[in-house]
Parts: structure tokens; C-alpha cells; sequence
């Protein structure tokens, strides 16, 4: 791809990260006040987690982020939520992002 998103719109907020927090890059939802937890199977997703350390999680809950697929999204507004492995798929219940490239295993949307 020619051109590059990163940065557009980025709005990364600190949240207490629960135990099943150990990485960057999962998809996160609000597990108890001022916590977040990685998401589970059929979960609508807040935001994804862009940094842990000390017993934090910063998450990024806005703009361009490349999370891991199972699959090719389809281009377009598009529903997502993530499955029991921790992917972003398509689904109708889930949240309605901005899907603008993607290929069989990741994709890069703007949330």
C-alpha cells in the first residue's frame, strides 16, 4: 500500500490491566472500573492495547490500528468483534469500525 495511516486520530487513554494483560497488540474491553481486560470470544472491543507495564494498560481507543484477523475484512464500515483466539472477525453484533486495507490475517481499521 502507498500510503501510510498511522497517527491519524489517536486517542490512547491509561486503564488498570487486569491479569490477562500481558502484551501489546489484543483487543481490550472494560472489565471494572478503570480496568480492561483482553478480550473473549464474540466481545465488543473498546480499544487495543498499545503498551502494558506496572499494572497498566494503555489503550488506544481511536483512530488507525492494525489488529490480527481471521480473515480478510471486508473495505468499508464493518462490523467486528473478536473470537475465543483473540482475533478480530466479522460480526454483526459487533462494533462498527472503518475497515481501509486488509489482508488474510490482519487489517488495518480506524476505530
Amino acid at each position: 500500500m502507498n500510503v501510510n495511516f498511522k497517527g491519524y486520530g489517536e486517542n490512547v487513554v491509561t486503564f488498570i490491566a487486569d491479569s490477562s494483560i500481558t502484551s501489546a497488540g489484543v483487543p481490550v474491553k472494560i472489565s471494572d472500573e478503570g480496568t480492561v481486560a483482553k478480550c473473549g470470544a464474540n466481545d465488543t472491543f473498546c480499544g487495543v492495547c498499545v503498551n502494558v507495564r506496572g499494572g497498566y494498560a494503555a489503550v488506544q481507543l481511536s483512530g488507525y490500528v492494525v489488529v490480527t484477523t481471521t480473515g480478510k475484512l471486508n473495505l468499508g464500515y464493518t462490523k467486528v468483534a473478536v473470537n475465543s483466539a483473540g482475533r478480530v472477525s466479522a460480526n454483526e453484533n459487533g462494533r462498527e469500525v472503518l475497515v481501509v486495507n486488509s489482508t488474510s490475517n490482519e487489517a488495518g481499521i480506524i476505530l
